[in-house]
């Protein structure tokens, strides 16, 4: 039986960011095009960028202050094109609208499109 958008909350809280992010890395770890890249440069430390990644979105999403430092830097040297960002924003998308729909999970969905869009930018220029 296909899961009606009723059936599904919005993001409320932290165990909500927490099951997004999992669900998405969990996604990204196994994927044929991004995994490669984000198991090479996380290596063993998935736990710390998960903890990263929960303050991150708690604090776009929940605008609970949790997140502190600059998220482009670390992107900044990876040999990365416009498919990776396009993989990357088809599967946060897909994890959202598992079990997300509201105005909190749109504005997951324009926050990630608006980073991905940046993130490109910046590293492969404006053309």
């Amino acid at each position: 039986m296909k899961e009606d958008i009723a059936d599904k909350k919005d993001i409320e809280n932290l165990d909500d960011i927490r099951w997004m992010v999992d669900a998405f890395y969990e996604k990204i770890r196994h994927d044929d095009l991004l995994g490669v890249i984000f198991n090479s440069i996380i290596n063993d430390r998935w736990p710390e960028h998960l903890e990263k990644m929960y303050r991150f979105w708690q604090t776009l999403l929940l605008k609970e202050k949790t997140y502190t430092g600059q998220p482009f830097p670390p992107h900044q040297y990876m040999k990365i094109g416009p498919m990776h960002f396009e993989r990357w924003l088809t599967l946060f998308e897909a994890t959202v609208h598992e079990r997300f729909s509201g105005a909190v999970a749109e504005e997951a969905l324009m926050r990630a499109r608006s980073i991905a869009t940046i993130f490109n930018a910046k590293i492969n220029g404006y053309s």
